[in-house]
């Protein structure tokens, strides 16, 4: 029989495609540079082909073969992460504590609703709860500062990231009902918005440096945070978007009106529940994830608030939920 690659041969492989050398290679793994080499000869051997081209340049680069067998490895090591993980998860058993970060996205009826019926069934775990916005829930499960996040959708694909989807969410732009915005009465043009101050949310991870989403003023004023955002807009210092979850009750009260401007993407989209790969959730994180499932999945989308208001016109939408 075949010698089949191991696991470690696999890695040292992912090592050197991954840092562009033997060296680097070696330093990431603490090993020599001839021990890093010598694991590479000896997988090439096995699979009888030659993963790196090393003859007539200064760093290795990957054959042909090398490229299409880098994918079947990354996916190897990754299942093998999760035979371990899960293993190592049946061996604990119920966790002690649970770290949750939620998007601002997610309902807070929703929240409160889950999390009760968790205290109930959970009372030993310890739970931390983050809420935060953008790449916040995504930094803080890669990080490992985490255990699950709830958030909007994926601002870059990750092998050490597990994801599912659980729901959907999507913005309203909104102006107190004093704003001039607010007192034009047809659709809004991006010449209407364009002078007019817009508050706008700055990533505080990171992830979405230099990337901006529907920002259509030339004046903006950035805030670190959507609750701060939502008074400054209800104060009528400027107009913005907002969650619907959050924006929802006070357009329907009047303390805000949303803006008919076809030019702010309202789409919607999707809500995952994500993990990372290597550490799977436990029964507790289990169970909060099958729970927001259930629950997001029935929150109403922006036809259903229509509804519920009693509009007519698709374009007269003045709110919506999550």
């Amino acid at each position: 029989m075949d010698a089949n690659p191991t696991l470690d041969q696999l890695q040292v492989f992912l090592a050197v495609a991954e840092t562009g050398s033997f060296s680097a290679a070696s330093r990431v793994l603490n090993r020599a540079q001839s021990v890093v080499s010598y694991t590479i000869g000896n997988l090439e051997a096995q699979l009888e082909v030659p993963l790196f081209e090393r003859s007539g340049a200064r760093q290795p680069r990957l054959t042909e073969a090398g490229k299409a067998l880098l994918t079947d490895a990354r996916r190897i090591v990754a299942d093998l992460q999760v035979m371990r993980a899960r293993a190592k998860s049946i061996r604990q058993g119920l966790e002690a504590e649970l770290s949750l970060a939620l998007s601002v996205m997610v309902p807070v009826e929703a929240v409160v609703a889950e999390l009760r019926e968790f205290r109930e069934l959970f009372p030993s775990v310890q739970l931390n709860l983050n809420v935060g916005e953008l790449g916040m829930v995504m930094d803080m499960v890669l990080s490992g500062k985490a255990d699950i996040g709830i958030g909007g959708a994926l601002l870059r694909q990750d092998d050490a990231l597990t994801a599912e989807k659980v729901g959907y969410s999507f913005m309203i732009p909104v102006a107190a009902p004093d704003h001039p915005l607010a007192r034009i009465e047809r659709p809004l043009s991006m010449a209407d918005v364009r002078e007019e101050v817009q508050m706008v949310v700055t990533d505080q991870s990171g992830l979405t440096n230099g990337r901006d989403f529907n920002v259509l003023s030339y004046k903006t004023w950035r805030i670190s945070d959507i609750s701060t955002k939502h008074e400054m807009i209800r104060g009528g210092l400027g107009w913005g978007g907002l969650p619907a979850s959050v924006a929802g009750k006070d357009i329907m009260s009047g303390q805000l009106v949303a803006l008919n401007l076809p030019a702010y993407e309202q789409s919607e989209y999707p809500l995952y529940a994500m993990s990372k790969t290597s550490s799977p959730p436990g029964p507790a994180g289990q169970w909060l994830v099958d729970a927001f499932k259930r629950r997001l999945s029935t929150c109403p989308s922006h036809g259903d608030f229509k509804l519920m208001l009693g509009l007519e016109e698709p374009h007269s939408l003045p709110a919506a939920a999550e």
